[in-house]
């Protein structure tokens, strides 16, 4: 989509991309701007959260856990950070609000409805916080992803601007109603909160103008919704047009639809969305809290172990009964999926480099607080993961047992080989128990990512087991495969 299909005439919008943030300028074309919206992405969490500029005055919406690069852009703009909104308790990221709070002495807003544990200031449907004579922001209760969610309405001189709707409205889709099923109450509450998304929707949404432009608070692979359009802005128009929550006229329908094929819910959810409605703990203090052990001499055989090397490098050397979850965008994810909030947890890397940047991963969702140490895995000499043996493999298909953790739509739409046994890695731990061990077990996916976790967590419960992960060669049988049809 070009960028002029979405923006208003009146508006002038400057936008780039650099070093994981994006930044728009906008204001009438007679005038200078008098606001500036500065977009910052994290793309393992396909989180997006935003620096609301006016004045040398500063407001956050859902802020990322460290809170660091928006200290430093309010260094180089000479401004002071006087606000952080929460749009809601948030389930996939822990956010650095109380921090914020704490150092820079800014509010903290958000709606009654979280019955939040921190120093705040209430901000619900018509409230509103004046930025400059002409700037305000104007909260709009928008509930349907969680109960307690809010928006928020960039006004300038009574015009709506733009809207940070946090994980209700999305890139060409809307959040997902189903992840306060923790509470006991899980059918009705999703049904309930499915009908709410689409008075949200087609009562407050709609009535905003076309030309205002959405920021929400995730991007596409966001576990917050379902088929999200891998876009970082939009407007109320383009989604007016395209987004199927504007689309589906009627409730039944809606709720029907929004509550279909929606993606798994990893276990750090509930966990992430209590520890934001108390606020968590100082970003650097939490991270040097966590000890570093030697690999030899630390008895590790009554705690899980999370390896984040390479597969190649764990296939080579790892410690008993560990988990391989190597690091690349979706480690935060992957980490959250299969460790519990209410466990502890070896984290095995691979040097000193690999510790800092490892364990500053996982306290995007609070898991550093689980982390019983870090073990710096170096030359140690382990156990063994046998090789992928191409030749022997083709030869043999038959005899083995060949198992593709991709997701059912995944294996459905691109299958590779044939006679396979198809369990999404999501949930692979808890149907390990219905894999026969009588045949060696050949796992794949989509590139190898997701077969080195899938593997490692098949030998974790069976170590007796012939386990190999085919891993990146995958990509050569699916060229293979695409070239014969």
């Amino acid at each position: 989509m070009k960028r002029r299909d979405f923006v208003h005439k009146s508006l002038v919008l400057l936008a780039f991309a650099s070093g994981g943030t994006a930044i728009a300028c906008l204001g009438t074309k007679k005038s200078k701007a008098s606001y500036t919206i500065k977009q910052f992405e994290d793309e393992g969490l396909a989180h997006f959260s935003y620096a609301i500029l006016v004045d040398n005055k500063i407001v956050l919406v859902d802020p990322a856990r460290d809170p660091q690069p928006y200290y430093d852009y309010a260094d180089e703009q000479e401004a002071e950070i006087i606000g952080v909104i929460e749009t809601h308790p948030h389930a996939d990221f822990v956010s650095s609000h109380l921090q914020i709070h704490q150092e820079k002495q800014a509010k903290i807003y958000v709606s009654r409805l979280v019955h939040a544990a921190y120093p705040h200031q209430t901000f619900d449907e018509g409230d509103h916080i004046a930025l400059s004579d002409t700037v305000t922001l104007v909260a709009l209760h928008t509930p349907g992803h969680s109960p307690d969610s809010i928006s928020v309405v960039l006004r300038e001189e009574d015009k709506d601007v733009a809207v940070f709707s946090g994980d209700a409205l999305l890139f060409g889709s809307v959040g997902r109603p189903d992840l306060r099923e923790y509470s006991g109450e899980a059918a009705a509450r999703r049904q309930e909160l499915a009908k709410q998304m689409y008075h949200t929707v087609h009562q407050k949404y709609a009535a905003l103008n076309d030309n205002v432009l959405v920021y929400p608070a995730h991007g596409a692979g966001s576990l917050c919704g379902n088929a999200i359009r891998d876009v970082k802005e939009s407007t109320i128009g383009y989604e007016r047009a395209h987004n199927f929550g504007f689309q589906i006229k009627d409730e039944q329908e809606f709720v029907k639809i929004l509550l279909q094929d929606q993606p798994y819910i990893p276990k750090y959810f509930p966990y992430n969305v209590e520890l934001n409605k108390k606020g968590a703990p100082t970003f650097e203090q939490a991270i040097k809290a966590v000890s570093v052990l030697p690999v030899t001499g630390t008895d590790v055989s009554q705690t899980l172990v999370v390896d984040t090397r390479g597969s190649r490098d764990f296939r080579a050397s790892h410690l008993p009964q560990s988990v391989n979850i190597p690091d690349n965008k979706k480690f935060e994810t992957w980490l959250g999926t299969f460790v519990d909030p209410e466990d502890n947890f070896y984290l095995v890397v691979g040097d000193e480099i690999d510790k800092e940047k490892q364990l500053s991963k996982a306290a995007k969702i609070g898991y550093e607080a689980l982390v019983k140490a870090i073990l710096i895995y170096k030359d140690h000499q382990g156990q063994q993961f046998s090789n992928f043996d191409k030749v022997d493999f083709d030869k043999n298909k038959a005899d083995y047992i060949i198992l593709d953790v991709r997701t059912v739509k995944e294996a459905s739409e691109d299958p590779v080989f044939e006679n396979v046994v198809n369990i999404p890695l999501s949930e692979l731990e808890e149907k390990i128990a219905t894999l026969p061990t009588d045949k060696p077990i050949y796992v794949h996916c989509a590139s190898g990512y997701r077969s080195s976790i899938g593997s490692s967590l098949i030998k974790k419960v069976y170590p007796n087991a012939d386990v190999y992960d085919i891993g990146s060669e995958i990509i050569e049988y699916k060229k293979s495969n695409r070239n014969k049809r």
